[in-house]
């Protein structure tokens, strides 16, 4: 799977020529457009407000962001711009423009100054037009008489010209809409999806490893707001692996910020300890999962919020099989969404170090993740195996997970 995700905005640089001034961005959009229109302006002023978010965490400053038809522009001479709103779910592109007016004369003129300083000596190029409103011209009128404004441009300035239509050097970019135009070189792509917030709230089994980050990560740009839960097996988990999950829940947050968030942590030791006194030790994993959805179900509801993410890949370890996987949930009535479910380790391994949560998840002190996991771990389970556990259990299990949620450690963070 090929998925293109932008870097921080703090390393990435403003890729457009420098040679001229911008003060304008086009920030572009995709499913959202396909929504009904009141659904769509909803979406479409959730995405504005969450590039002004953006732009104020990134420290960007600008003097407007403004919606119109299918597109968001955004008024800015800050060179960070670009790259702070590629991060932004719901953006599929955004590119530096020069503005005119949709006069043709204007519209020429401004291509014929910025593409030919832009096109090299030796270099072919293109021009591609679209048109949004009503104009006394068509796209490909305009694309040619820029085309011709260009080449005689390049001809003054000593530059032989040469254009090649399929496979340019070179291409310029001509926007014209109601009353301006914009021409453009460079896009820059952003994540796609939904804004954050255009979706229900959600909680997500979030560890120190490298999957659930990538799981919590695929459902943001999907709209959903997340609130991470970190079950902590203390005296059985690795000290270093409540580090990493706080650290990987905070660089989820970087990708929606001017928002509160809340990390629950929750001790999971008290359960472990009378769970695996009690239950046979190849269903310890099965067990284990198993009270972590019962006990992300609780938040959950406590949250008000709509389903539970998980960082399953089918097969990847003993507790994921589809053998383990319906015996864990069976009968817990529980809206789980496992967006890595297909997905196999380098897939995740790679959108992991793009969205900057790979790093924290490989540091390691040298010690195992988790000490209850048994020699032989069931892979094969049978359908009932965990609640025929847990009935030999002589302990309320509802009960005491409620404990856990009550009693349980929650971090705010905001950016």
């Amino acid at each position: 799977m090929t998925m293109s995700i932008p870097a921080d905005p703090a390393v990435s640089a403003d890729p457009a020529d420098a040679d001229y001034k911008k003060t304008i961005l086009i920030v572009r959009y995709g499913e959202l457009s396909l929504k009904s229109k009141g659904v769509r302006d909803r979406y479409e002023q959730i995405l504005k407000n969450n590039i002004q978010q953006m732009l104020d965490y990134c420290g960007v400053s600008y003097s407007q962001v403004q919606r119109d038809f299918g597109r968001i522009f955004v008024y800015t001479e800050d060179a960070g711009a670009a790259a702070a709103i590629s991060r932004v779910f719901g953006v599929v592109s955004v590119s530096w423009a020069y503005v005119c007016s949709s006069v043709p004369e204007d519209i020429t003129s401004l291509c014929a100054e910025v593409g030919a300083a832009y096109i090299n000596a030796g270099e072919t190029f293109a021009v591609r037009a679209r048109r949004t409103g009503n104009h006394d011209f068509k796209s490909n009128d305009i694309a040619k008489e820029c085309g011709d404004a260009i080449w005689t441009q390049l001809e003054a300035t000593g530059k032989p010209p040469a254009v090649d239509l399929k496979n340019p050097d070179k291409e310029v970019f001509v926007e014209v809409r109601q009353k301006l135009s914009y021409v453009y070189f460079d896009t820059i792509k952003g994540p796609g999806g939904f804004p954050t917030g255009t979706q229900s709230k959600m909680v997500v089994l979030l560890s120190g490893g490298i999957d659930s980050p990538v799981a919590a990560w695929l459902m943001m740009k999907r709209g959903v707001e997340i609130i991470p839960v970190f079950i902590d097996n203390e005296v059985y988990g690795n000290p270093i692996g409540t580090e990493k999950a706080i650290e990987n829940a905070k660089a989820l947050f970087r990708w929606m910020p001017g928002r509160k968030h809340k990390i629950y942590r929750i001790r999971h030791g008290e359960y472990m300890k009378k769970m695996m006194a009690a239950a046979s030790p190849k269903n310890i994993c099965l067990l284990c999962k198993r009270s972590m959805f019962k006990t992300a179900g609780a938040v959950m509801i406590k949250e008000h919020a709509s389903g539970i993410i998980t960082g399953s890949s089918l097969g990847q370890v003993a507790s994921q099989t589809a053998e383990n996987m319906l015996c864990e949930t069976y009968g817990l009535n529980l809206p789980l969404y496992h967006p890595l479910i297909a997905f196999d380790k380098q897939e995740i391994v790679d959108i992991a170090q793009k969205i900057g949560t790979f790093d924290i998840s490989i540091r390691s002190n040298g010690e195992k993740e988790c000490l209850a996991v048994p020699d032989k771990p069931e892979v094969k389970a049978l359908l009932t195996a965990a609640v025929d556990e847990e009935k030999k259990m002589d302990f309320d299990l509802d009960e005491l997970i409620q404990k856990m949620v009550d009693e349980a450690e929650i971090i705010e963070v905001k950016f």
